[in-house]
């Protein structure tokens, strides 16, 4: 199980807006909304999506840059292996 970082719970708080945004757009739908409007939520979700991941891997990268002088070699090695791996996401 990974580590918690302190800006997770903003994170998670900018999750559920997005879960309680994009659940009124599925009522927009069933609802027959206008395409134009509907879409324009869609946008709002997906931005909103978008950064709260950006900012969910730079905080990870911050912690894995984050070193306290005493890791041994293979640490450092893991830490390299696990920023190259989540900077895909960026």
């Amino acid at each position: 199980m990974g580590h918690i970082h302190t800006s997770h719970s903003d994170i998670v708080k900018r999750l559920k807006r997005a879960n309680g945004h994009l659940a009124k757009i599925i009522t927009m739908i069933e609802e027959g909304r206008p395409c134009l409007d509907v879409a324009q939520q869609m946008q709002a979700v997906f931005s909103a999506v978008g950064k709260a991941k950006a900012a969910f891997v730079q905080d990870h990268i911050e912690g894995c840059i984050e070193t306290t002088g005493t890791e041994k070699p293979a640490q450092v090695k893991k830490k390299m292996k696990e920023l190259k791996e989540i900077t895909k996401y960026l």
